[in-house]
């Protein structure tokens, strides 16, 4: 059991590691965490989305308090925005999780999450709790708070809305009444086979000063998070920046702070405190039966630690972790030894690696993983013992000062390995929440590695278990030696050229599967479009057996599908691997330098519409904004699509194209925008067609993005419900008639919201041609504005294109259709 302990505890301080090169702690960091070994408190911070954390009150509670703190995200911030790239819904929720682990490590926080998907903004948190169904939401709170077993919770939000978000406010709704609900057996007692019954102290809410809401009040708790820790050369205000600015996908980069920082709380659960958060909870090891003479130790060790010579005090670390382990089982034991096995090994200057220089790990291949040990600064230590998997090895050597060892083993991946999928993605999802089975697995952060080692030291004569994941490291030429993931795959995969296929008139369509190996001396065959289709379609593929002679090799495969309705189509193929297994999965990955590579597998499936649409015109100039796949869908209607940059805009002449249509957050994220306004609108007065999806209501202003030939304003105005009710104000305009007829069908099948940051228009040129609302609000007319300019037309639409056309929305695609040959229809 103590072995086990050991072996439990360093494997779950490392779980959210595994992308990273092996850890190496400066002296000053070693003499931080010996002094947190004497704090036994905690804190669990909640909110609703990755970004809603306060950094500042994290950084100060983990670095200057010493505090073991954590935030619980109820989201991954999927239906969020994307400053950097196209991704969007659940894409975008695995970057904003990267995101947030980066900004943990930076600032010292630990990471949850609950099975909550965030399905973009919600007004109030009556209509969150219908799509995320509150009692499963609440239980994965109170999972978190039985294993975390915080001291205090602070909640970001208050349960009365102030908070803006109906997220914001369900978060906090679920904190305060997960207070109760963790410390009440008879609340989710199927938990109890793996946790106990917790009750935390008190709730507070972290009052706030912005968006010109302030709830802060001079009665309420106030505490300066504002300080410098000389150790760490920054205040808590710089080590906070730097966290808060790995939100790169929203934008959020912030500028350092220094000097005092005041922080404001209000107790919403249990006893108001005077002076500390943690008030009235015993932080030190006299709330630990026999824990004085551990504070004791501990102390001593702190006075004797050598800044120069921190092996020294390895020898009373392993004294320190056996006294701990002989105690009896407590809330905190787990913890403390972890905190003290992270040590002994940083204290050592071990360094561990278990690295391969592949990126993947194919089924039924082989991968080479290489061992790397070296006992930097001569602690007394022996290598007994190496296990991965099958292979498992003894040795018993001492392991010399400053001496590699090194050894490497090929591996065979079996065919029922697993592919390295996050878990929260494994099962198909409900709208609101991820269906997540494995009780254990809530709440994790990220996906397991693929593979772990498990290496069996002695130092001074304890065993020890370290247990690295085997990293993907190679070295890129600009940014030098680099660690990824390694990540389990099937031996093939499917790649479709388009997920969302729209047919005009008929169930006829074709495309392009591009089929890639992963390993060489490889065939397989393509095998029918799903077993419930098989007799409904005809389905012809060129070529239908495929050999890859060669790993990598990437087959573009031809199908031509005919059939008599809608359906969507399950692509697979032999895995040629004797069990009659079939690959049906595709890969996409996920790469910005600021975070891990991201990996993860979904069906080969497309999805075919047929549509009653209508076009004019050929050729569209599209900018690129903040990224969307508006482009994809308009060459799916048939356009041509020419992509527009600061160059182009330049160099082409604008009067070839039918429509120039901006992309989501262009004026947002182009200064050079600016540039090319007389341009534009000189295209526009001469009879060209603008087109301009949703920008910011901040950052915008007449002199940084001036956007369209009259003047307007940029609101906050939203519509979060897809089935608010639309009124279409100007019946007879060539937007709801020319070339197809709009009405009220083709509002019907939307997804997540309608529209996003409405214009206003200030100067009464424009035509406002759509009234809508959500439920119990008064109706705005600012989701499409048009206006003639010239012989052209300006539109300006907050209505969400770039959500709808990806999902196949049909009347999305109608509509945009019409605003696209405004300026074709003559004599309006």
């Amino acid at each position: 059991m103590r072995q086990f302990a050991a072996l439990l505890v360093f494997t779950l301080l490392n779980s959210s590691l595994f992308a990273q090169a092996p850890q190496s702690w400066t002296s000053a960091e070693m003499y931080l965490a010996l002094r947190k070994l004497n704090v036994l408190g905690s804190v669990l911070y909640v909110a609703a989305h990755p970004d809603d954390e306060n950094t500042r009150l994290i950084t100060y509670l983990s670095k200057d308090k010493m505090y073991r703190t954590g935030y619980l995200s109820l989201t991954r911030g999927d239906g969020g925005q994307n400053l950097i790239g196209d991704e969007q819904g659940i894409e975008l929720g695995l970057i904003r999780t990267q995101e947030l682990l980066s900004a943990r490590r930076i600032d010292g926080g630990e990471q949850f999450f609950t099975r909550a998907y965030d399905f973009g903004f919600s007004k109030n948190p009556e209509e969150t709790f219908t799509k995320w169904d509150r009692e499963k939401i609440l239980s994965d709170v109170v999972w978190v708070i039985r294993k975390f077993q915080p001291d205090v919770i602070v909640t970001r939000f208050p349960t009365t809305g102030e908070g803006g978000h109906g997220h914001h406010t369900a978060s906090a709704i679920l904190a305060n009444e997960a207070f109760a609900a963790a410390a009440d057996p008879n609340r989710f007692p199927e938990q109890l086979q793996y946790v106990t019954v917790w009750q935390t102290k008190r709730v507070m809410w972290n009052t706030f000063n912005f968006g010109g809401t302030n709830t802060q009040r001079e009665d309420q708790l106030k505490i300066d998070v504002g300080g410098y820790n000389p150790l760490l050369g920054k205040s808590y205000g710089e080590i906070a920046a730097e966290s808060r600015s790995q939100h790169k996908s929203q934008g959020f980069g912030v500028p350092a702070t220094r000097g005092e920082s005041l922080e404001y709380f209000k107790a919403t659960k249990g006893d108001q405190p005077a002076a500390e958060l943690l008030e009235g909870v015993d932080i030190s090891w006299k709330r630990i039966p026999g824990g004085e003479s551990i504070s004791s130790s501990i102390d001593s060790l702190t006075a004797s630690f050598d800044l120069l010579h921190p092996e020294k005090s390895v020898e009373g670390l392993v004294k320190l972790y056996r006294r701990i382990n002989a105690l009896r089982d407590f809330t905190w034991k787990g913890q403390k030894l972890g905190e003290v096995y992270r040590l002994i090994m940083q204290c050592s200057g071990l360094f561990i690696d278990a690295t391969t220089t592949e990126q993947f790990a194919v089924q039924t291949d082989s991968i080479r993983i290489n061992f790397a040990l070296n006992n930097r600064l001569g602690t007394n230590s022996e290598l007994q013992s190496i296990k991965l998997d099958e292979f498992d090895t003894t040795l018993n050597r001492a392991l010399e000062k400053n001496k590699n060892f090194n050894l490497s083993k090929t591996l065979y991946v079996p065919a029922d390995k697993p592919i390295t999928q996050p878990y929260w993605l494994a099962q198909k999802m409900e709208e609101g929440y991820f269906n997540v089975k494995e009780q254990q697995s809530i709440g994790k952060p990220d996906v397991d590695p693929a593979y772990r080692a498990m290496i069996r030291l002695s130092i001074y004569g304890e065993p020890f278990y370290y247990t690295p994941p085997v990293r993907y490291k190679f070295t890129d030429p600009v940014r030098g030696e680099l660690y990824q993931p390694l990540t389990v795959i099937s031996p093939a995969l499917i790649s479709p050229d388009e997920k969302i296929k729209i047919s005009k008139g008929n169930n006829h369509f074709n495309g392009i599967l591009n089929i890639t190996g992963k390993k060489k001396g490889f065939q397989t065959k393509l095998d029918g479009v799903g077993k419930e289709l098989n007799d409904q379609v005809k389905v012809e593929y060129n070529p239908a057996t495929l050999t890859f002679s060669e790993k990598n090799k990437t087959i573009p495969v031809e199908y031509i599908i005919q059939a008599g309705m809608d359906n969507v189509y399950h692509f697979g193929m032999d895995a040629n691997n004797g069990r009659k297994d079939m690959l049906t999965v595709g890969m996409k990955e996920i790469k910005y330098d600021h975070i891990p590579y991201i990996t993860y597998f979904a069906a080969a499936n497309v999805t075919n519409k047929k549509l009653d649409l209508v076009t004019y015109g050929k050729k569209i100039g599209y900018i690129t904004g903040a990224g969307d796949k508006v482009p994809e869908a308009l060459e799916q209607m048939g356009f041509d699509v020419t992509l527009l940059s600061d160059k182009e805009l330049s160099r082409n002449n604008l009067q070839q194209f039918d429509a120039i249509i901006t992309g989501v957050r262009a004026y947002n994220t182009h200064d050079w925008m600016n540039r090319h306004y007389d341009k534009l609108m000189k295209y526009v007065n001469e009879g060209g067609n603008l087109i301009v999806q949703y920008n910011t209501s901040n950052q915008i202003g007449p002199v940084r993005a001036k956007i369209a030939p009259y003047d307007f304003n940029i609101t906050r105005t939203r519509v979060t419900d897809e089935n608010a009710s639309v009124n279409i104000l100007k019946p007879e305009h060539p937007v709801f008639n020319f070339p197809n007829k709009i009405n009220q069908d083709d509002f019907k099948g939307w997804i997540q919201e309608r529209s996003i940051y409405h214009g206003s228009d200030t100067t009464g040129k424009f035509e406002k041609l759509i009234g809508m609302a959500d439920p119990g609000e008064k109706s705005d007319d600012g989701s499409l504005l048009v206006a003639r300019y010239g012989k052209g037309w300006f539109t300006y639409t907050g209505i969400v294109f770039f959500r709808e056309l990806p999902a196949g929305v049909p009347g999305a695609y109608r509509l945009l259709a019409n605003i696209i040959a405004l300026n074709k229809k003559k004599g309006f």
